[in-house]
């Protein structure tokens, strides 16, 4: 690390913090304006309403905006440094133009390894808090949020065993229909039928009413009926609970398990947690590409100056967000593997930085 290093690399922090810091200040009073009714209604105090939502909302912004921070804080200081003609002034010096893109290489290697971080561990504990404040007050005043009624769920419980519910209530954690049956050998060796299924919260567990319980042997079949009687399914209500915020708040190690544990009980549409899980380790590789594309944008010094930069990276950035989305939607609706949806704009993205760096004067 020479002077040359650590001066471009300070200055890239520095304005990343202020980037970071002033759109900060910018979505938490938007935001303010938007919630002011709904945070009256609350009843609490400024202090408790920025303790139990706005530490859990500023860092989802954080992690929402961070790439952008990134390339935003790389144009707007290397586009200064090219109007003073710093740029050329150091290539004039013999310093090659890749060796002028280390520090940039490594400032945003460093960035990236901390929204590496905060996207596996810290934004999901900071995402439950924000999540936790949205269901406790704010989506309690919508009678249809945190209730809903599914059609059925078809679930494996384990290698051998199959249940089904139907009509399932989240809020009285109850369905008016239940079965159950036990494969081997690709023959039904046991099933069970009930009206109700409900959770016992004074015992944890489930119930279920008015049963028709079937054995299938060889030669026989053994019918019982039972009034009442409970049944281990091997699942929480929780499990059953359709909770929009569920993908946001797991940590990763914990969102892997869940989707194993969806994928052994055959539930389908995971489309959504997997592009979740996929992009949280491709998301700090986009701020390592934008990082390089600023670098490569603004080190030219063009007629316009920084504006013309950042009406570049500004556009540069939006294409970026639009082919995102487009990518996640055909994932999730579509056919398209969670993996190439989270990777596809990096690969892109990283052959226009390529075709940017051989343009570019040297």
């Amino acid at each position: 690390m020479t002077t040359l290093d650590w001066y471009i690399l300070k200055k890239m922090l520095v304005t990343f913090i202020f980037c970071m810091l002033l759109f900060t200040l910018i979505a938490v009073a938007v935001d303010i304006s938007e919630k002011t009714d709904d945070f009256v209604q609350t009843g609490l105090s400024s202090g408790a309403i920025f303790t139990r939502y706005y530490f859990g909302f500023i860092p989802f912004i954080w992690g929402l905006l961070f790439p952008l921070f990134v390339f935003i804080a790389v144009i707007f200081f290397t586009s200064r440094l090219a109007a003073r003609s710093e740029i050329i002034a150091i290539l004039a010096s013999g310093t090659s133009y890749n060796r002028v893109l280390r520090p940039y290489f490594i400032g945003g290697v460093f960035l990236a390894i901390i929204l590496w971080y905060a996207n596996r561990y810290v934004i999901p504990k900071a995402n439950e808090i924000k999540s936790n404040f949205q269901t406790t007050y704010l989506d309690g005043n919508d009678p249809l949020k945190g209730r809903n009624f599914t059609t059925s769920y078809y679930l494996q419980s384990d290698a051998n065993t199959f249940i089904g519910i139907r009509y399932y209530d989240t809020a009285a954690k109850r369905s008016s229909g239940f079965f159950l049956e036990k494969i081997k050998d690709n023959k039904i060796v046991y099933n069970l039928r009930a009206e109700t299924l409900f959770w016992d919260t004074a015992h944890k567990n489930w119930r279920i009413e008015n049963v028709v319980e079937r054995k299938v042997g060889n030669m026989k079949e053994t019918v019982r009926q039972l009034t009442d009687t409970t049944i281990d399914l091997k699942m929480k209500p929780e499990d059953l609970r359709q909770d929009e915020y569920l993908k946001d708040k797991l940590t990763t190690p914990q969102l892997k398990r869940y989707i194993l544990n969806q994928e052994q009980r055959g539930v389908e549409g995971l489309n959504v947690l997997k592009v979740e899980q996929y992009r949280r380790s491709a998301t700090p590789v986009t701020v390592l590409i934008l990082t390089l594309i600023g670098a490569v944008i603004a080190s030219r010094k063009t007629r316009g100056g920084s504006g013309v930069h950042m009406a570049m990276g500004i556009g540069i950035a939006a294409i970026f967000i639009i082919s995102d989305r487009f990518s996640t939607v055909f994932s999730i609706k579509g056919n398209l593997p969670p993996v190439i949806a989270a990777w596809l704009p990096n690969l892109v993205f990283l052959i226009v930085a390529i075709l940017l760096y051989r343009r570019t004067p040297k």
